[in-house]
């Protein structure tokens, strides 16, 4: 009897509960219950104490904060029994059947089967690797924060060089290391240079060693995307939930956030709330954090806080070596004259490189007999070639530097050797032999000097990239200018 009598108060307050949960649903509306109050359930009562399951610690503090005043308030006026509501976090597990595995936490799904599906739009979890179309998400796609991650992009078919060399192996001990040593890592380098390359290879490396790591790769623009639709349904905290509670977050093209005050601002306490819990940042952009514009100053400090590494445009030899790992990804063989061909005419965009590549294969693919050559290569190419034929002249590539130094054309083709004159010179030869089709001779004659000279030229630049960020940056800077 003792036992039924109990039985029959618990069924009283299941029943107390539901309609405490039908007052609430009007009072706060129905995407605060559903993100909040939903998923509680009654797990125990026992001498006027209530226990009230919660799934997450999270979700108990915010629910004690906000809500649990006025619960005890409506469940006194209907239970005088009731003295005590604990709210004790305990998972709450459901099978493929919807019927709940834990019978000491009873869900409230039962309770309230008429209500639509939670409105919580920030799900946390990022689990498993799951296929999509080619490409895998760490995450389910209905809930899903990060990217798909292309499969190609790993650390194997990464080709290392003189100019990507330091941003490799930074990546590389980011991504082999248990222990945090450089917090943020900050990779910069312009368009289809490699970053985006590197930042996956992170992730597939990361997520070999460790399969249990919640790994959260994302553009900022989806990171923005996300922040403004939390404020549009009010479900800021469970998207700060959802984004703090991560082991890894990687967060490509940061420069978007530029001028976005309120998204940097979350973007901050969330940066900061990682790095004080041990958490790996890894960011990516197309400038130095000291260069991005529309930054504020304390985040650009943040950026600005671990380890940057730049990927320089790629040289003659690192575009060859590229082309040949692709064709050998492809099962081509690339003729080397072809592959040097390809890397003298595409010089400023791997992607581009590689596009070319594949269109030339193709081609050989599909037409019976037709092979690879220099003369077929300018075929298949030709708009491409052209355009890019049309895209500088070296008059141009002088008028850009010398406005950048502030300096005369006149002074740069001058025989005046002073370095505030000789390096804006030095660097515009370089410039030329890497954005036109001339020869060194006709670069020379350009400037008043022979080929040597130019050969020098790009020499130096070459070396001050490697060790001169501010000289890498300048030419970087003039580069995409000359380019856009």
């Amino acid at each position: 009897m003792a036992g039924e009598a109990i039985q029959n108060d618990f069924g009283a307050v299941q029943d107390e509960w539901g309609q405490i949960c039908s007052q609430l649903r009007q009072e706060l509306g129905e995407k605060a219950f559903d993100s909040w109050l939903k998923p509680l359930s009654i797990s125990s009562f026992s001498s006027g104490v209530m226990n009230i399951c919660v799934p997450t610690r999270f979700m108990r503090n915010w629910v004690i904060t906000n809500y649990s005043d006025r619960i005890h308030r409506i469940w006194e006026k209907k239970n005088p029994n009731i003295k005590t509501i604990n709210f004790v976090v305990q998972a709450v597990e459901e099978d493929k059947s919807n019927n709940i595995r834990n019978s000491s936490c009873r869900s409230l799904f039962k309770q309230i089967s008429t209500s639509p599906a939670p409105q919580n739009i920030y799900q946390s979890g990022i689990h498993n690797l799951q296929p999509d179309n080619g490409y895998v998400s760490f995450a389910d796609p209905s809930q899903s924060l990060s990217v798909p991650l292309n499969p190609q992009y790993t650390f194997d078919t990464f080709v290392v060089g003189k100019s990507n060399e330091f941003a490799y192996v930074a990546a590389r001990e980011i991504a082999e290391s248990d222990n945090i040593r450089f917090n943020p890592l900050f990779l910069y380098s312009g368009v289809g240079l490699g970053k985006t390359h590197l930042m996956h290879a992170i992730a597939w490396h990361i997520k070999q060693r460790n399969p249990e790591k919640n790994i959260v790769y994302l553009s900022a623009e989806k990171f923005m995307y996300k922040f403004v639709k939390a404020l549009r349904y009010k479900d800021t905290a469970a998207f700060k939930e959802q984004f703090r509670s991560v082991d890894v977050l990687m967060v490509d093209d940061v420069q978007f956030i530029g001028g976005k005050e309120s998204t940097q601002e979350e973007f901050f306490y969330t940066f900061n709330s990682l790095i004080e819990e041990g958490r790996q940042i890894i960011i990516s952009a197309d400038k130095s954090p000291v260069n991005l514009e529309g930054i504020e100053d304390r985040l650009r400090s943040r950026l600005s806080s671990g380890l940057t590494a730049d990927i320089h445009p790629t040289d003659f030899d690192l575009r060859i070596s590229i082309l040949q790992e692709k064709a050998r990804q492809l099962n081509c063989e690339l003729p080397q004259k072809v592959a040097e061909f390809l890397a003298q005419k595409i010089t400023t965009n791997i992607r581009e490189l590689e596009g070319a590549l594949r269109r030339i294969i193709a081609h050989a693919q599909l037409i019976p007999g037709k092979e690879i050559t220099v003369e077929s290569t300018q075929e298949v190419l030709k708009d491409m070639l052209r355009s890019y034929d049309k895209r500088t002249t070296i008059d141009e590539i002088q008028k850009k530097v010398a406005e950048y130094f502030n300096i005369s054309v006149k002074e740069m083709q001058s025989s005046r050797r002073a370095r505030t004159v000789a390096r804006p010179r030095q660097i515009a030869m370089y410039l030329a032999k890497l954005l036109t089709l001339r020869s060194l001779p006709e670069i020379g004659r350009k400037f008043d000097r022979d080929h040597t000279t130019v050969m020098h030229a790009v020499r130096k630049v070459e070396e001050l990239i490697q060790e001169d960020q501010s000289v890498a940056e300048s030419v970087d800077a003039l580069r995409r200018s000359l380019e856009s």
